[in-house]
């Protein structure tokens, strides 16, 4: 895998991918946005990865589509195009990946930078950083999945005033609104980081696949449909390796061992 706009590295079941573009807040380019989606399609059909985290290199997580790239005044562009053919589909792909993804938020997060965040399962910032929506500023709505993620994780009057005022938001009030799961002092950051995602590197990974699945479901499906799934994927975890150790494990007073299926 020889990337130019990410890094890519593997140690102890962690998949952690880097967004390499730190002179320009690791904005998104046509090549970032490509090798993002073939760095997340490696991850997730390797199955010695178990957990992934996703940050940015130097002082910035993201800072959403590289505006370099945008037409010169009076050149129409297709946007639809760039969002269905660049970021929906990394959006799609965090969503579906049945692995944990960790957003470790070290700098900015700003427009399509923050949706891939908010796509991740968990969210740790730096309280160096802040969320921007940004879109607004360009007379943009917000894309690549903010219009979802916005009004579930903060309601619709928070999303609305986040979405049309474009006030950034710090990370105490982020950690306020649910945003984000965990906060750390730029020192703590990367250990916090860290931390967690050998937690789930170590965890059943399988079932997390079927928890992320289902809790996703869950939002729009009615109870009769959930309890049905939740037959269902409660049969499968219990026919996994995983599910054998842990209750061997607790029968024997010891930590379980899971291997992740």
């Amino acid at each position: 895998m020889n990337y130019q706009t990410i890094l890519y590295e593997f140690d102890s079941g962690i998949a952690t991918i880097t967004l390499n573009r730190p002179e320009v807040f690791n904005a998104c380019n046509e090549q970032l946005t490509s090798e993002l989606y073939q760095a997340l399609e490696h991850a997730g059909s390797d199955l010695a990865v178990r957990c992934i985290v996703l940050t940015g290199a130097g002082k910035a997580f993201c800072s959403g589509q590289d505006l370099k790239e945008a037409p010169e005044p009076g050149t129409e562009r297709d946007l639809r195009d760039s969002l269905r053919r660049r970021y929906n589909p990394i959006i799609r792909r965090m969503r579906d990946m049945p692995k944990p993804i960790i957003a470790g938020i070290n700098g900015v997060a700003a427009g399509a930078g923050l949706s891939l965040a908010l796509a991740a399962d968990i969210r740790i910032m730096s309280t160096a950083a802040r969320l921007v929506e940004a879109f607004i500023g360009i007379a943009l709505i917000p894309d690549s999945g903010a219009t979802f993620f916005y009004p579930r994780m903060m309601g619709y009057a928070r999303a609305f005033e986040f979405a049309t005022l474009n006030k950034p938001i710090s990370t105490e009030r982020a950690y306020a609104l649910g945003l984000v799961n965990m906060i750390a002092s730029p020192r703590a950051f990367p250990r916090a980081v860290r931390a967690i995602a050998e937690k789930y590197a170590a965890g059943p990974t399988q079932t997390y696949g079927y928890v992320k699945m289902l809790l996703q479901r869950g939002m729009v499906a009615p109870l009769e449909e959930m309890l049905t799934l939740e037959e269902e994927y409660q049969q499968r975890a219990g026919q996994s390796e995983d599910y054998r150790e842990g209750v061997a494990a607790f029968r024997d007073k010891r930590p379980p061992t899971f291997r992740g299926r």
